[in-house]
């Protein structure tokens, strides 16, 4: 069984209202969001000027005044949310309840909401991001399986309590395949793009399903096991959320120039690897631009070249 083609039986790119957003829970957090911002109104066409976002925890007070006015001329909407003290301590739970506070600010306000990492950068028009009608969602596999479940053997023990937990039946399991190394495995998807529709309220049942799982007893078991699981407990709850909440066949796999791990290009194969920077709609860079050698893993054009030159030592230090 292979991914539904969100492209399959459709034409046309149907109109509808995008909002943007991600979270930031430090002030270089917030840097890195608002380089997204100023990527996405600089490069992503008719896409360019849709509200945008940002969410913050409720309290913080690291924005500088420089940040506070690029999110005037940005025109970025900011956005608190409340996040309890011991949440704010854990692997990426800030994230997972400002996803769940956007996605209830987006409600009734648009037809969509495109949640992305701050280490983002959108190079190209966000097309390949349109929700057809008979989709839900639009996601992205993770790039490696690391603690994912593989396909074709049995299920493990940490795999079997999310399930339990989240209410996943057999039937509701399908194949995906991970994006660098091509591993076929269970759903499990990349936290870091997703395309929603808000009335769905996916985000807000992660939430609510994290929030009562992340530190009962078993799971704390499964931390001293292995701390890879504390650190993916999340990507883990948000697959069983996927899986319950939608028919596979409500689902699309965005392209693979979508979400492209540009840190590791070259564990891409070759067949996958696009041979311009310029070619991809959207990217996450990590320590990428710190290296020197940057320019010469993956060629880029004009004028995405010149932005990032512009860039190169704010991109560098991030």
């Amino acid at each position: 069984m292979t991914p539904v083609s969100y492209r399959q039986g459709q034409s046309g790119t149907p109109k509808q209202k995008f909002l943007f957003g991600c979270h930031a829970g430090s002030e270089k957090d917030a840097s890195r969001a608002l380089l997204l911002v100023e990527s996405i109104r600089t490069f992503a066409g008719e896409y360019s000027n849709l509200p945008f976002l940002l969410m913050l925890p409720a309290g913080q007070d690291q924005l500088t005044e420089e940040q506070q006015a690029q999110i005037n001329r940005l025109e970025v909407s900011l956005h608190s949310f409340e996040l309890d003290p011991a949440a704010a301590k854990f692997p990426f739970a800030g994230k997972v309840v400002a996803s769940a506070a956007a996605e209830s600010l987006s409600e009734g306000n648009a037809s969509q909401l495109v949640w992305m990492d701050n280490g983002t950068l959108v190079v190209n028009p966000l097309d390949d991001l349109v929700l057809y009608p008979a989709f839900r969602l639009g996601y992205r596999p993770v790039d490696h399986l690391l603690i994912g479940s593989p396909y074709e053997k049995p299920i493990d023990l940490f795999w079997s309590y999310i399930f339990e937990f989240c209410g996943v039946s057999e039937e509701d399991v399908y194949p995906m395949v991970t994006s660098t190394d091509q591993v076929k495995m269970r759903p499990y998807i990349n936290a870091g793009m997703l395309v929603v529709r808000p009335e769905d309220n996916l985000l807000q049942r992660w939430r609510d399903t994290f929030m009562a799982i992340y530190q009962d007893r078993q799971m704390l078991d499964f931390y001293q096991m292995n701390q890879l699981y504390e650190i993916f407990i999340h990507q883990a709850v948000l697959a069983g959320c996927i899986m319950t909440g939608y028919q596979q066949q409500e689902i699309f796999e965005l392209p693979h120039l979508v979400n492209y791990a540009l840190h590791m290009h070259n564990q891409y194969p070759a067949y996958l690897q696009p041979s311009a920077m310029n070619q991809l709609v959207s990217l996450r860079y990590e320590s990428f631009f710190s290296k020197s050698g940057w320019p010469n893993i993956l060629q880029v054009e004009h004028p995405l070249k010149k932005w990032l030159e512009e860039r190169i030592d704010y991109l560098s230090a991030l």
